[in-house]
């Protein structure tokens, strides 16, 4: 019964001192030195921002209808920080055709409208999935800008030149993955 309970104080005593050296307790004479050391973990940080939340696009005339024409508007400006390299994402949250007020039936697909990240480049049609607008690296603030074309159906009887509103809500999506 000694024997136990001398073991239990043993470890008692064991474990009281592994707790004041797990403190970092220091004795001296004339100086004690300890050390510390602090530490933070840092993760991909982004931040987007955006001219506008909103884009005007220039309505067709009646020569344009009729012709089939395809109007181009400038889009939205992006002013991209990271702190590690970075992709910004575009996509309709449309699946399939503009967003329709009127009643006069009007349907257009979300593909008449072209995007592009230039004036002067390759317009690509807009979809429902994730397509790159632009790409870089670790930034204190890189400019990105989105340009539009509008493709309108030749002839006054196509169901995507009918009177009424037409929206299409874009998303952009900054992420470093």
């Amino acid at each position: 019964m000694n024997s136990t309970r001398f073991v239990l104080a043993a470890m008692v005593l064991g474990t009281a001192l592994g707790a004041n050296q797990a403190n970092a307790q220091c004795a001296g004479v004339n100086s004690c030195t300890t050390t510390n050391t602090a530490s933070v973990t840092v993760g991909a940080l982004v931040s987007l921002g955006m001219s506008g939340t909103t884009t005007t696009l220039t309505a067709p005339t009646g020569a344009q209808v009729d012709a089939g024409a395809t109007i181009a508007d400038n889009g939205p400006t992006f002013t991209v920080k990271a702190n590690r390299s970075w992709t910004l994402n575009l996509k309709s949250l449309n699946a399939t055709d503009w967003t329709y007020s009127g009643s006069d039936g009007g349907v257009k697909p979300i593909s008449h409208l072209t995007w592009a990240d230039a004036s002067n480049g390759t317009f690509a049609a807009i979809t429902a999935t994730d397509a790159p607008l632009a790409t870089g690296s670790r930034t204190a603030g890189t400019a990105a800008a989105i340009f539009f074309q509008t493709l309108w159906t030749g002839g006054f009887g196509a169901a995507s030149n009918a009177p009424g509103q037409y929206s299409l809500p874009i998303q952009f999506t900054l992420s470093a993955p």
